[in-house]
């Protein structure tokens, strides 16, 4: 399943010259494609006009590898009614931020092409089986720790552990809404809150996306290629119960007896709360 992958670049319309233009994902309009390694996508690299805080913003996929090797063989993402967290987890390294400035970071999750698949056991490969399903709801998954400085996310890893796949349309827990055998890209975006009072009018240049071809994979309901079964178990440090008794089950994180389920959220006061209501106003 590896293989070149456009990614949206920031191009504004060239009739837009106010401040006042359509939302980012109307004018993602041209490819932009990674150059040097994959693993590393520089906000610098767009051809819009950005904020100083996010023009510099570099970002590296960690366990690259790991995510290689699924990406070989087709990656997989299990999605349940209640929700199932990803294996590899989602999880970048970032550098380039403004240490005093504050950022929200948040994922979502697009189709990548408009098709449904099936998987043909006899050939071990995916096959174009119709086109896709009605697109299910699109949402946004904050980061619970948002916002917070730059200085804060570059000292160590970010992680999206706590996110969760489901397939249930009329979810009501935050999950991501997904749809079986539909190949999904997921995107990562930093956003710089802008303390500005009129910050709406600059909020075209207060962000970036990043996204990484080896991430993509393909939602299921129980895995359909055995060898992903098997890197799972090979690779999951909660499954390693079943490394020696059922090669052909996989739990993912979350789904271990005894692992705790819930996550304790940071709660935001109002002022903290309102740059998610401006963000997600751009996708």
């Amino acid at each position: 399943m590896s293989g070149p992958l456009s990614v949206p670049a920031c191009i504004k319309p060239a009739w837009c010259s106010s401040p006042l233009c359509p939302r980012p994902s109307q004018w993602y309009t041209e490819p932009h494609r990674h150059s040097g390694s994959p693993r590393t996508a520089n906000a610098g690299g767009v051809t819009c006009a950005k904020a100083p805080q996010v023009t510099g913003v570099t970002v590296q996929l960690e366990m690259h590898t790991l995510w290689q090797q699924f990406d070989q063989l087709g990656t997989e993402m299990i999605v349940t009614k209640a929700g199932r967290r990803m294996f590899p987890t989602f999880q970048v390294s970032i550098s380039g931020m403004d240490p005093a400035a504050e950022y929200v970071l948040l994922m979502d999750f697009i189709p990548v092409d408009d098709k449904r698949y099936r998987y043909a056991f006899h050939s071990s490969s995916w096959l174009v089986a119709g086109r896709a399903d009605v697109a299910a709801p699109g949402r946004m998954h904050f980061h619970p720790d948002s916002p917070a400085r730059g200085s804060q996310w570059m000292k160590q890893m970010v992680s999206f552990d706590a996110l969760k796949l489901t397939n249930n349309l009329l979810d009501d827990n935050g999950h991501m809404i997904l749809n079986s055998m539909h190949r999904y890209q997921p995107r990562f975006h930093v956003v710089y809150v802008d303390p500005r009072w009129d910050s709406q009018l600059h909020a075209h240049r207060n962000f970036c996306t990043f996204s990484f071809p080896e991430t993509r994979f393909i939602a299921v309901t129980a895995y359909q290629n055995h060898r992903i079964t098997q890197l799972k178990i090979a690779s999951n440090p909660f499954a390693k119960g079943f490394r020696t008794t059922d090669p052909d089950t996989c739990h993912e994180p979350g789904s271990m007896p005894g692992e705790q389920r819930a996550q304790n959220l940071k709660s935001l006061s109002g002022e903290r709360l309102r740059p998610r209501n401006e963000i997600l106003s751009l996708f």
